[in-house]
């Protein structure tokens, strides 16, 4: 589903990504895991197409197709999903007319007639449910006002109305208390089919007693330095990261 090739990236003329490989077939979940300026939150805004970072080398192909060459809007219809680590407020659109959007949008890039206000109340009534987002929410401003908690329970829940192939990550864990980050976690794994993958950014082994992933992958300096199991997660819970980064050449 997607290949990623001697990727390099930078942003205002210093270099972050510096040659990442990496594999990811549909039914898998990858983790990703490193210190805090190994480049993780940058490898995902690239894929996303955001323009404040630039690819200096390296190609990234989803399900076969260039996704580097395709703006953010394109990205997004062909089934890339991007949960953010700090969601943004967006003041004067609600929730529901801010998905209707969006999900119309992604109907009418699968050839697919846009969902009739019916419709479109009965799926968003059934996706809310996964993460519990209270109905009120919907009627309000997008992630105006809402908690932190309350943030990341909405990215889950845009997650669940889009249905993406490719959804990542980054950091969805970040300032969740623990039944939010059970509740969040458990709705991820919820949506997680074989026909879609997922890529999960974190710091934390905790996140991944929810999410099991099939791999687990330890970025350093820009690179992917080494790849092992669920396990590897545990051991970096417990020892932390000098025992890889010690051995690590340049």
């Amino acid at each position: 589903m997607l290949e990623i090739k001697d990727l390099h990236a930078s942003v205002e003329g210093k270099e972050i990504l510096r040659g990442i490989n990496l594999s990811v077939k549909a039914g898998e979940v990858h983790a990703i895991m490193g210190p805090n300026g190994s480049g993780k939150s940058t490898l995902a805004s690239v894929l996303a197409g955001n323009a404040k970072f630039t690819v200096t080398g390296g190609e990234v192909l989803f399900e076969g197709e260039n996704l580097l060459d395709k703006p953010i809007e394109e990205r997004a219809r062909k089934g890339l999903f991007l949960g953010f680590q700090y969601p943004v407020e967006i003041p004067g659109v609600t929730m529901a007319n801010f998905m209707k959007v969006a999900v119309n949008e992604r109907r009418k890039a699968q050839g697919e007639e846009p969902l009739s206000a019916a419709e479109f109340l009965k799926l968003m009534r059934e996706k809310s449910k996964i993460v519990e987002l209270d109905a009120k929410l919907t009627s309000r401003a997008v992630n105006e006002g809402f908690s932190g908690g309350e943030k990341k329970k909405n990215e889950i829940f845009q997650m669940a109305m889009l249905e993406p192939k490719l959804a990542i990550l980054d950091e969805t864990d970040s300032g969740l208390d623990i039944d939010a980050l059970r509740i969040v976690a458990t709705g991820v794994t919820r949506l997680h089919t074989e026909q879609n993958a997922t890529v999960v950014i974190t710091h934390y082994q905790r996140l991944l007693d929810y999410i099991v992933p099939d791999y687990v992958h330890v970025l350093y300096h820009g690179r992917i330095i080494y790849s092992g199991d669920k396990s590897l997660a545990l051991k970096l819970e417990k020892e932390g990261y000098d025992w890889l980064i010690n051995d690590y050449k340049e």
